[in-house]
């Protein structure tokens, strides 16, 4: 839903943050052409939030400081979904040898809440704090095959159904087939489908009212995920961490 009176002020210091993500480090006059603003409003805003420490100065140019990783923290930590599987991401990383991820929903977004390394594990462009669309990812699916049809129907509107590889979601039918499968197995399947050559298995993270808290995967590389492993016993060591978690939080 977009704000009846946005607050211009406010839109042009995020959209200087979200350039300064985007870009790195900039000077002055690269981010006021860049953005169509003047020079004197862009180093006003820049100076506001360097006071605030979420903006550092190196030489010319201005970079995001460390101030957002705190918030960010914080926020992650006050979250009892993260502190209860935390431990469990963690053991299905070690145990699986490959990289465990724990993500929930925003906004019709995907957020990475933590991932964890096993010994095996490819280094993916994942990161806490990552935001993805759901529909590309096992993890998303998950979340989305246990939301009320009219809430998917809404991010669909919203966020749409962008192909991120040949083999991903792009039509509302093919999506809601693919759902209606998720619930069947228990369990949703990433063949591909937001990077290619990587295979992912995640499983739901339910409240005891049956609402969806966010979702747990394995991710791993084609060549060392069988057919039978999509289906075997990769799936159930994920549905068992899903399930512990869902135990200690709702128990």
């Amino acid at each position: 839903m977009n704000a009846k009176h946005p607050v211009q002020t406010t839109e042009k210091t995020l959209t200087l943050v979200e350039e300064l993500k985007t870009h790195g480090p900039c000077g002055v006059t690269e981010l006021a052409d860049r953005l169509g603003m003047g020079k004197s409003m862009v180093h006003n805003h820049l100076t506001t939030l360097r006071e605030h420490g979420y903006v550092l100065k190196v030489g010319d140019e201005y970079q995001l400081g460390l101030k957002f990783l705190d918030i960010g923290g914080h926020i992650r930590k006050s979250m009892e979904l993260y502190e209860v599987a935390e431990p469990e991401v963690k053991s299905l990383a070690d145990e699986t040898g490959e990289l465990a991820n724990l993500l929930v929903e925003e906004q019709g977004r995907g957020i990475y809440l933590m991932r964890a390394k096993g010994a095996k594990a490819v280094d993916l462009d994942t990161y806490a704090g990552l935001r993805t669309y759901l529909h590309t990812t096992a993890l998303g699916k998950a979340i989305l095959a246990h939301l009320p049809e009219e809430r998917v129907d809404d991010i669909i509107d919203r966020h749409g159904l962008k192909r991120k590889t040949s083999q991903s979601i792009g039509t509302r039918e093919e999506l809601f087939d693919t759902l209606a499968d998720v619930r069947e197995r228990g369990y949703a399947i990433d063949d591909g489908e937001r990077l290619e050559g990587l295979r992912c298995i995640a499983a739901p993270v339910k409240a005891s009212s049956n609402d969806i808290l966010g979702a747990i995967s394995v991710s791993a590389p084609a060549s060392r995920v069988s057919d039978e492993d999509l289906h075997g016993g990769l799936p159930k060591r994920v549905l068992n961490a899903a399930n512990v978690i869902e135990l200690n939080i709702n128990y």
